[in-house]
């Protein structure tokens, strides 16, 4: 795989700025197939940095309803990427 295939995104929320500022950890949406070592390559890479762990989760998707029609969302896969100690990945620089 590519490394721009296998990280997707970034999860920006307040619980994962949180573990950023904490415990020096990144959270990624990932392709499902991609396995931990595959995703530790890829951030090494695309941000150049040291990966010191990677936890990964397969997160199910929720059903809804608008009315009578249920669907359901897209199943998707969590990384939670430990860096080293000294080493930063910046989402917004500049802001």
């Amino acid at each position: 795989m590519i490394d721009y295939n296998i990280i997707k995104r970034p999860l920006i929320t307040e619980k994962t700025s949180i573990q950023k500022e904490d415990s020096n950890q990144v959270t990624f949406e990932v392709d499902r197939r991609a396995n931990r070592v595959e995703i530790g390559r890829a951030i090494e890479k695309i941000f150049n940095v040291n990966v010191a762990h990677v936890r990964t989760m397969q997160v199910k998707g929720k059903k809804k309803q608008r009315g009578r029609i249920i669907g359901k969302r897209r199943d998707w896969k969590k990384a939670i990427v430990t860096l080293r100690s000294g080493e930063r990945i910046d989402f917004f620089e500049g802001v």
